[in-house]
């Protein structure tokens, strides 16, 4: 089926959870109308349907192809990467300084979120991309930001992060790339690195990599770690692709899923191309500080990742919905006269249900985090930025980690919506389990986001950025009360419950928080042994307090619809507000199971060291 962007879902999502119009009312952001974010989202939603979704199955069929070093993209990739960057899309968030639009991220996040919905595997190129212009931006000289950032923003040339190693994996500190330093200021690098997205291609006519390794005489581990920006082309004094550097890609990677992406093994210094050997780059930043300034374009990278996860959820939905209305098998369970469609089978709705509610909940945390994250750059009170940055940092590893989780098992309820014929390849159902996967590995598995979460977030504060969300939550608990009293039937039951079962989501969180500062000390193997099931925890409390907050929205607005016009069409709010009472009923409850799994940390690690795994 064709993908639709969930504009009305989108539109609520930023407008009643993630404050919109507080956003936009920021300093830098004068020019950014609600009009304005909603031009901005039709022709978004307008591109992507057109131009973007097309390429899916096509780049699933036909992978990118290599040859002697030179990689040729999917049939179409080409084109619609054109369209892409002269419709100015990858400069949605950058400043406009640079060639951007200067929009908030919490505007680009719903274009990220779109683009990666309609194909999965093309919008991981301008992610990369985005990620490189931030760290640029971010500890880069003024030299290296005049010689790149435009061309980046434009989309003329394109970016990947090369950190992975044959011999590395996610453990940096093994990283043996090699940079010389050059008498005229420059580095020469030799080395290997594998896993590297959009490593080559033919979309852009050049390709920016930025690359960890080690210059002579650095220290040992991650400590001795220093950033290069290498380009594929050496530009000249005017800015134009010049020289071919000393870096090859010796082949592509064969994939589960994600196959119209190419992976590329790179070789720099294989004494090719115009330089002679070795690879020439540019230091970025100070030497032995590189970890420190990759991890500005890795946490990009992994809240974007995290809207992937978004993303191939509200495909695989879409699709098993449409199939489910539309497959007739069976006869309802009550009885009926003959056959009905599958998506009349109770358990049949509990599955799309499932899928949709876990969607919605995931949206909603991506967004309030994007908006965190611009109220922590710009808003005028500093306390207010360093809360609200706080908050965002706390919040990425959970949109990571929690909504790439989900995604998998979104996609996976979609293949078994269809039945078999989820597992036949031509419907598409398997394509969005297979894409998923990937999630919850790159940009650093579930469980690294996890030791993110409580070693670098939770014990740097002790806590307390945990502890003041869950007393924000306490205002949620008094309105859901209101909306209980309000209504009436199914429905107030639906609010009642929704407010025991996210008051008990927090009693669990609070007795995990309560349990990992009682053990860190004496035995942080116990504590790490629950750091997933803690994320997840987090991810199912934050993200059913946005559901909590929907629910309580659709209910204010039903209740204007009744005597005059309402912003929202009443169909889509009853729907909207029927799948947050189900998260409450549904998939709250995982926190009180997930949290004795954190409690249970001590006899985990006690049985790892019994079983004989190690």
């Amino acid at each position: 089926m064709s993908y639709q962007v969930p504009l009305a879902d989108i539109r609520f999502t930023l407008k009643e959870l993630a404050g919109l119009d507080d956003v936009l009312a920021l300093p830098g952001y004068q020019d950014a109308s609600a009009d304005l974010v909603d031009a901005v989202l039709q022709e978004n939603a307008r591109f992507v349907e057109q131009a973007v979704a097309p390429l899916n199955r096509g780049g699933d069929r036909e992978p990118p192809r290599w040859r002697d070093g030179v990689v040729t993209t999917s049939p179409g990739y080409v084109d619609a990467f054109r369209d892409y960057a002269a419709g100015g899309w990858q400069g949605l968030q950058h400043p406009p300084a640079w060639g951007g639009q200067g929009l908030p991220k919490l505007v680009a996040a719903t274009a990220n979120e779109s683009i990666n919905s309609a194909c999965l595997a093309f919008s991981l190129c301008p992610l990369l991309t985005d990620g490189v212009i931030e760290a640029l931006l971010s500890v880069g000289s003024d030299a290296l930001r005049q010689a790149y950032v435009p061309k980046l923003v434009s989309g003329q040339w394109t970016g990947t992060m090369n950190l992975t190693e044959p011999q590395a994996g996610s453990d940096l500190a093994q990283v043996v790339t090699r940079a010389v330093p050059q008498p005229d200021g420059t580095y020469r690098l030799t080395g290997q690195k594998i896993f590297i997205t959009y490593g080559e291609h033919d979309m852009a006519e050049n390709i920016v990599h930025l690359v960890l390794a080690r210059t002579p005489g650095a220290p040992a581990g991650v400590k001795g770690i220093s950033l290069f920006v290498v380009p594929k082309f050496l530009p000249d004094a005017e800015g134009r692709v010049g020289a071919r550097n000393d870096v090859w890609c010796a082949s592509l990677e064969h994939k589960l899923g994600i196959h119209g992406s190419p992976t590329a093994v790179l070789i720099y210094g294989a004494g090719k191309g115009d330089v002679g050997e070795g690879a020439i780059g540019h230091l970025v930043g100070e030497e032995n500080r590189g970890l420190q300034y990759m991890f500005i374009m890795m946490n990009a990278a992994r809240f974007a990742v995290g809207q992937q996860g978004v993303a191939i959820s509200e495909r695989a939905t879409q699709q098993a919905l449409a199939y489910a209305r539309e497959r007739v098998q069976g006869r309802a369970v009550e009885g009926s006269p003959g056959p009905v469609t599958i998506a009349h089978h109770p358990d049949v709705q509990r599955m799309l249900l499932t899928m949709r509610a876990l969607t919605q909940g995931g949206r909603a945390l991506s967004y309030v985090a994007a908006a965190a994250c611009d109220m922590a750059g710009h808003h005028p009170d500093a306390e207010v930025r360093a809360r609200n940055r706080a908050f965002y940092e706390f919040l990425v590893p959970v949109v990571k980690g929690f909504c790439t989780e989900s995604a998998v098992e979104v996609a996976s309820l979609g293949v078994q919506v269809h039945g078999g014929m989820g597992y036949i390849e031509e419907t598409g159902a398997a394509q969005h389990y297979r894409d998923a996967r990937i999630l919850p590995i790159y940009e650093g598995t579930t469980a690294i986001q996890a030791n993110d979460l409580i070693g670098r977030k939770l014990l740097r504060d002790g806590g307390e950025t945990a502890r003041r969300t869950l007393q924000a939550m306490r205002a949620t608990l008094d309105d859901l009360e209101a909306a209980a009293s309000a209504a009436s039937g199914d429905e107030a039951q639906g609010y009642s419950l929704m407010r025991a079962n996210l008051a008990q989501a927090m009693q669990a969180q609070q007795q995990a928080l309560e349990f990992m500062a009682r053990t860190a000390m004496g035995n942080v193997r116990a504590v790490f042994a629950g750091s997933v099931p803690f994320l997840m925890l987090t991810g199912v409390l934050c993200a059913g307090w946005q559901m909590a907050r929907a629910a309580v929205a659709c209910q204010r607005h039903l209740a204007a619809a009744d005597g005059a016009a309402s912003e929202w069409p009443r169909q889509f709010l009853q729907a909207k507000l029927a799948t947050a009472l189900f998260y409450g009923a549904h998939i709250l409850p995982r926190a009180a199971a997930l949290s004795s799994a954190v409690q249970a940390g001590t006899v985990v690690d006690a049985c790892a060291r019994k079983a004989d795994i190690a």
